[in-house]
C-alpha cells in the first residue's frame, strides 16, 4: 500500500448537505488522504462530519443562489453545465455519483475511478416514480424531452470514467445496461460495531427508518399494518410525509427524524424492520441485522444480497415479498410472524458482519492501489 500514502487526489460529491450513506463512503477517503481536494455542486456548512468538513469543499455556481439547500433537488437542469469543474493537476480523481459527480473531467492521462451509487435514477430506472408515469401525468409528460437529454449527457460523460465501482451487484447491471460498462462490486461500510444487539427485551412493534420519498413505498408498510392492526414506529422525514400521514391508522406512529442512537435503540427492541423499497443497496437492512434484527424486505435490488430469506436458507435473516403490493407484504408479515423461531439474532448479525467498515477500506483501497500503479487514458470499456 506504499504507494497510496502521498498520491495528489481530487475526490469529487454531488452535493454534501447530510451525512447519508454516501457521504459515509466519501469519508474514508477524506481520513485516509486530508489534504486531498474536493468538489462539489454545493455544501451546507456543518451538515457532514469533520474529515470531509476539513477538505473545504469547492462549489459550483449553485452555491451563490439564495436558500439553495432548501430546494437543491429541484435544479436537476442545471447540475449538468454546475459540474463542469476545472480540476487541478493530480495523479487520481476519485468521484462519488448517483447524479453528476462522474461528469468531472480528469487531466489527460490522470485515471478516473467513479464509486457508483447508481447511474442517474431520475433519467434512468425511477423516473416514473419522481415525474409520474409519461402520458398518465402532466408533469411527467413535461418532463420526458428533459430526461431524454439528460440520458444523452449521462451516457456521454460516462467516457470519462475510466473505472467503475459498482455498490452492489444491482447497480453492476444497470451500468452494463446504461453505459455498456463493466464495473467492480465494492459493498458500502456499514458500522456494525455501533449498531450491534444489546440485552433488551424484543417488543411487538414493527420499524420503518427512512426519507419519506415516493420510491420507498412507506405506504405498503403503513396500509399493511393499518389491515393487520399491528403498532408500527415509523421514523423518517421528507416531501411525501403529508400523504402518509393521511394514510395513517391508529397504530402508526411517527416519531420525526432521529439521531443514530435513537434509531439503534429501536433496532434492538422492535420485531422486525420493514423494507418495502427497491433500494441501490439499502444500508438500513444491514443495520438492523448488524442489532440482531430481522428485515421484511421487497426482494428486489440491493436487498436481495444483504438480507437471507427464510425460503432459501436454514439460517434466514428475513423474509422477502415478491410484489410492491399491501397484500404482498401482508403475507409476508404472516409468514413472518408464523415462523419467528427460525430467526436468530446471531446469525442475523454475522451476516450483517461481511458489510464492515474495515471490509469496506480494504477492498477499496487496495483496488484504488491498482489503479495507481497502473494509470490510463479515459476509454470506453465494452460490458
Amino acid at each position: 500500500m506504499e504507494a497510496m500514502d502521498t498520491p495528489n487526489v481530487v475526490l469529487v460529491h454531488d452535493w454534501l448537505t447530510g451525512m447519508r450513506g454516501g457521504e459515509k463512503c466519501l469519508e474514508a477517503l477524506c481520513r485516509r488522504w486530508p489534504r486531498a481536494q474536493l468538489l462539489t455542486l454545493l455544501h451546507r456548512l456543518g451538515s457532514v462530519s469533520d474529515p470531509i468538513e476539513r477538505l473545504s469543499p469547492r462549489t459550483s455556481f449553485l452555491q451563490r443562489l439564495p436558500g439553495v439547500h432548501r430546494y437543491y433537488r429541484y435544479l436537476l437542469p442545471l447540475m449538468p453545465a454546475a459540474a463542469s469543474w476545472s480540476v487541478p493537476p493530480c495523479d487520481l480523481v476519485v468521484s462519488f455519483s448517483h447524479c453528476v459527480a462522474k461528469a468531472v473531467q480528469p487531466p489527460p492521462n490522470v485515471p478516473h475511478v467513479c464509486y457508483c451509487f447508481t447511474p442517474m435514477r431520475y433519467a434512468w430506472h425511477m423516473r416514473n416514480a419522481y415525474f409520474g408515469a409519461g402520458r398518465l401525468s402532466l408533469k411527467g409528460l413535461l418532463a420526458q424531452p428533459l430526461l431524454a437529454g439528460l440520458r444523452r449527457w449521462d451516457r456521454r460523460t460516462a467516457d470519462r470514467v475510466t473505472h467503475f465501482v459498482a455498490i452492489s451487484r444491482t447497480i453492476q447491471q444497470r451500468i452494463a445496461e446504461c453505459y455498456a460498462r463493466e464495473s467492480t462490486v465494492i459493498y458500502p461500510p456499514v458500522d456494525t460495531e455501533f449498531y450491534s444487539p444489546a440485552a433488551l427485551p424484543r417488543e411487538s412493534y414493527y420499524l420503518v427508518v427512512s426519507a419519506f420519498a415516493p420510491y420507498k413505498r412507506l405506504d405498503l408498510a403503513i396500509e399493511a399494518c393499518n389491515r393487520l392492526r399491528r403498532l408500527l414506529i415509523v421514523i423518517g422525514s421528507g416531501q411525501d410525509e403529508r400523504r402518509l400521514r393521511a394514510l395513517a391508522g391508529p397504530t402508526i406512529h411517527f416519531l420525526g427524524w432521529q439521531p443514530d442512537e435513537v434509531i439503534r435503540d429501536h433496532l434492538r427492541r422492535c420485531r422486525a424492520l420493514l423494507f418495502p423499497g427497491e433500494e441501490d443497496f439499502g444500508i438500513v437492512p444491514v443495520e438492523a441485522q448488524a442489532c440482531g434484527t430481522p428485515v421484511i424486505a421487497f426482494g428486489h435490488g440491493g436487498a436481495t444480497e444483504t438480507v437471507v430469506p427464510l425460503t432459501a436458507s436454514e439460517e434466514p435473516t428475513g423474509v422477502w415479498f415478491e410484489e410492491q403490493t399491501r397484500d404482498c407484504l401482508i403475507d409476508a408479515m404472516r409468514k413472518f410472524e408464523a415462523h419467528l423461531g427460525n430467526f436468530s439474532p446471531f446469525v442475523a448479525r454475522r451476516n450483517a458482519q461481511r458489510f464492515n467498515q474495515g471490509r469496506f477500506s480494504e477492498e477499496l483501497f487496495s483496488f484504488l492501489a491498482g489503479v495507481l500503479r497502473k494509470p490510463s487514458m479515459p476509454q470506453r470499456q465494452a460490458a
